[in-house]
């Protein structure tokens, strides 16, 4: 109160504050109505995928007896798969706009938040989605899950992907089938480069799929998948690499097993791309209460303190990257190397939840 007795008007920062308050709670119901847009998209989206799973099954049963089904239906059934292709592939592309939305409206949340936390104090505002802190995962487990659906969704998109260019060989099957009234034997040759191109393709995109979240990983666990993954390394590197297991084999907390795959692929991929490695050693010891691992070269090295401290090259970031990972697990990373000398890189993460 002021001496004339009037109320005294906010200050600046009361106003900032209470026009964050107001822009945080619009934004929460922006939030909450995406959720319910992502859910009826979602549901969509599967219908539509079952839809284009039964179209596809029509059309390999064309494939297989196409010399004894009439051109109309085999048009008809080429007709069919584009469209429930374009159906699923425009809903999809809906979806993950819906989806890109809403992690930017959550990101915008949070910064309100920490606003808001500074202005009235750390629990004046609960955040989105809370509840008891034992009904949460931890922080990282969150983290780690977050990076990994967002590389299921790439694995979705780039399954689907391709459907532009499924198109366009489509509609050069069409061109093809009217090449039967004038020419067969042409129109049988170009079907059948047609379909060479699709099937080499299809395992372009199944390996990068694989790269991006092998199906392996998740059904058989950690090991067979760095063994799958070391394997396919050597041939497409072309360098030596060998994997060295040793301790009892067992799966681990999902979110661990990621973290391990994750680590052994990045720094596999900087001994390829940085190091000029003529060897590659990969190692993994499954202890009692810890996991270690380490992936070894002898390639050119680097000088570790000059390459971390400047920390805008792509192997240092990327570096920096899977040490904090690691870090946030309770474990430890360590990296040997020197010009001249390789690289050697150990780490240790604990097996207790």
């Amino acid at each position: 109160m002021t001496q004339t007795g009037k109320e005294t008007s906010p200050s600046p920062f009361e106003q900032l504050a209470e026009d964050t308050r107001k822009e945080y709670d619009q934004i929460q119901r922006e939030l909450k109505e995406i959720d319910i847009l992502i859910q009826q998209t979602t549901a969509e989206v599967d219908k539509l995928a079952q839809r284009n799973a039964q179209v596809n099954n029509r059309l390999r049963q064309v494939e297989m007896t196409f010399d004894t089904i009439p051109r109309p239906d085999i048009k008809e059934v080429y007709t069919s798969v584009l469209d429930a292709q374009k159906r699923l592939f425009m809903m999809r592309g809906q979806l993950e706009k819906l989806q890109s939305d809403q992690q930017h409206l959550q990101r915008y949340v949070n910064r309100l938040h920490r606003v808001l936390e500074v202005a009235q104090g750390a629990d004046a505002v609960p955040v989105r989605g809370g509840g008891a802190a034992s009904d949460q995962p931890p922080p990282i487990v969150r983290i780690i899950e977050t990076q990994e659906q967002e590389r299921q969704r790439l694995v979705r998109q780039l399954h689907d992907g391709p459907a532009q260019s499924l198109t366009n060989l489509i509609l050069q099957a069409e061109i093809c089938e009217r090449l039967f009234d004038s020419d067969a034997a042409r129109a049988r040759t170009e079907l059948g480069n047609l379909k060479t191109a699709v099937v080499s393709t299809f395992q372009k995109v199944r390996e990068f799929m694989a790269d991006l979240r092998p199906m392996m990983l998740d059904d058989l666990g950690l090991v067979p998948a760095l063994k799958r993954y070391v394997d396919t390394f050597n041939e497409k590197s072309g360098i030596p690499s060998t994997l060295t297991l040793t301790g009892a084999e067992r799966r681990m907390a999902p979110y661990k097993e990621v973290t391990i795959f994750r680590v052994v692929q990045e720094l596999l991929n900087n001994a390829r791309q940085h190091s000029h490695a003529a060897r590659i050693q990969v190692s993994l010891d499954m202890g009692e209460t810890a996991v270690r691992g380490g992936v070894e070269d002898n390639g050119a090295g680097f000088n570790v303190q000059e390459v971390l401290s400047t920390g805008s090259t792509t192997k240092a970031i990327g570096l920096v990257a899977q040490r904090e990972r690691i870090e946030m697990l309770g474990g430890q990373f360590q990296i040997e190397s020197g010009s001249g000398r390789g690289t050697r890189v150990t780490f240790e993460i604990p097996l207790g939840d």
